[in-house]
Parts: structure tokens; C-alpha cells; sequence
């Protein structure tokens, strides 16, 4: 999360639905170096948040992108011995019960990469620009040629992966920005991963875009060339502004759940 001081605390109140904290055992919330009351705002909601048992907050030691924090959430979940992560952007474009069902029918059970779909049939898009909607409708079409694959999305905010995927590291090759996202479904797509989609609810209401359409058309245009030139090249480069050892982040809080269902304080 970055600079969501306004919309994390909507994002954290959807794990109190019932129907998803049965279903979900820790949260941990990763603060890129927001420089508002992101960080501030997320304590708050996940001090309050008693349905789930095990939640804290990292701020991430530099700021690392989209793709790095994504790369901190994937190292935390695997040193804490948890099998899946659910990815949930802290802008509150997405809705977490797009993806309860297919978690209370045991669905992602039988997959690595569960992901959730902008532009599939079933999903609704509410304040998205026809614009915004066409190119990436366009974008789908060009990664589903290429990678022989139909793909739905190419990146959305609410996603579920299998952690013992990321076994041999792959993903930390992948660029720390915006465009983390492209990387991963270009190789989860090569790989044969089991790979499935699902359609979302997704509203665009007062968040801040950080992607300008036309740097990242450029950009994406020019990770699909090194990809359609080399497979085995695009696998094994490293698309990183700045490669880093590790991608190290501080824990500011954590809570637990005690016997009477209250919050505890964990000294941190």
C-alpha cells in the first residue's frame, strides 16, 4: 500500500465479513513508504480487526514498487509457514468476496495462480474509462497470442497464489514496478502453471492512479519484445531497475487474537 490513507480503512473492514475471516488466518499489511497516514490508518483497522488472528504491519526498508511489495508479501507468508497468499491492492478497488466462493468450494485448492479478471465475462467495472478499458482489452489479446494461452487480465488487485510456486525465487527477477505484474503472468503462462480466472467487481472511486496509459504502453510493448525474441532469455534475465540481495521490511505492529476474541499487542 501507498499513500491509502483514505481507502485501507474500507479495505481492512471487508475481512470482517464472517465468510471471510473463516476462511483466512493472518493479514499482514506492507506500507511502501506511503508519506501520508497510510501507515497510521492501517494500525487503526487491524488493531480493530479481531476476526483474524494474526495480523501485522511491515513498512518496507526503501521503497520498493508494486513489484517489491509484492516480493515482501511472498517472503512473509513463506517464513510463517502459510500455503497460499491472497493479494488485495490497499486502494479498495477490489472487493474480497469476488474470490470467497471459489476459497469456500475448495477451488484453489486444485490451482497455483487464481486470478482475478477485469475484463471477463461475469465482472462488473464501475468509474473505468472506455479508454482505459479498450487498451487493456487490447494488451489481453497480444499476451494470449504470444504466451498461446487465453488470459483474462494481465494484473488486477485481488489475486491468489500457491507459495510453493515461488520455490526456485522466479519472481524476483521480475522488475519492482508497476509492470511486476506482466512479468509474472508472461512466465506463470510459459510455465504451465495451473492458471485460472475469475471475474471481479472493481470501481475506481478516489484513488490516485500511479500508471500513465502511454509509459506503460511503452513499457509493456517492450517487455513483449524481449519476451517474444527469447523465452529462455525473459525467464532468466533480470528486469530490475536496482538488483537487490533481499527486499527487507520492518514490522511497526502486530496483533493476536486472545481467548476472548479481544487484540493483543505484540511487542515489536
Amino acid at each position: 500500500m501507498y499513500n491509502c490513507a483514505l481507502q485501507i480503512p474500507r479495505v481492512i473492514k471487508q475481512l470482517t465479513n464472517p465468510r471471510a475471516a473463516k476462511l483466512i488466518d493472518g493479514l499482514v499489511c506492507i506500507d511502501n513508504r506511503s508519506t501520508d497516514q497510510t501507515a497510521a490508518a492501517a494500525a487503526a483497522g487491524l488493531e480493530a480487526l479481531h476476526q483474524i488472528p494474526h495480523r501485522t504491519l511491515l513498512r518496507n526498508d526503501d521503497n520498493y514498487g508494486l513489484g517489491g511489495s509484492h516480493k515482501v508479501a511472498i517472503e512473509f507468508g513463506r517464513q510463517h509457514g502459510y500455503d497460499f497468499l491472497i493479494v488485495l491492492h490497499g486502494d479498495d478497488q477490489g472487493n474480497i468476496e469476488d474470490l470467497l466462493p471459489y476459497l469456500e468450494n475448495g477451488t484453489y485448492l486444485h490451482e497455483d495462480f487464481l486470478m482475478g479478471a477485469r475484463f471477463m465475462k461475469g465482472s462488473r467495472l464501475q468509474g473505468y474509462s472506455l479508454l482505459r478499458t479498450n487498451a487493456n482489452r487490447a494488451f489481453n489479446l497480444i499476451f494470449s497470442a504470444i504466451s498461446r494461452r487465453r488470459l483474462y487480465d494481465l494484473g488486477s488487485g485481488l489475486n491468489l497464489f500457491r507459495l510453493s510456486a515461488f520455490d526456485d525465487d522466479f519472481q524476483k527477477r521480475f522488475a519492482d514496478d508497476l509492470t511486476f505484474n506482466y512479468y509474472l503472468i508472461l512466465v506463470v503462462a510459459a510455465r504451465s502453471f495451473r492458471l485460472r480466472f475469475f471475474p471481479l467487481t472493481w470501481r475506481e472511486q478516489d484513488q490516485v492512479s500511479n500508471a500513465k496509459l502511454s509509459r506503460m504502453g511503452f513499457q509493456i510493448l517492450a517487455l513483449l519484445m524481449h519476451r517474444v525474441k527469447s523465452l529462455s532469455a525473459f525467464e532468466k534475465d533480470d528486469h530490475r531497475a536496482i538488483a537487490r540481495d533481499a527486499y527487507p521490511s520492518t514490522v511497526i505492529g502486530s496483533w493476536q487474537r486472545d481467548g476472548a476474541g479481544a487484540s493483543v499487542t505484540s511487542p515489536t
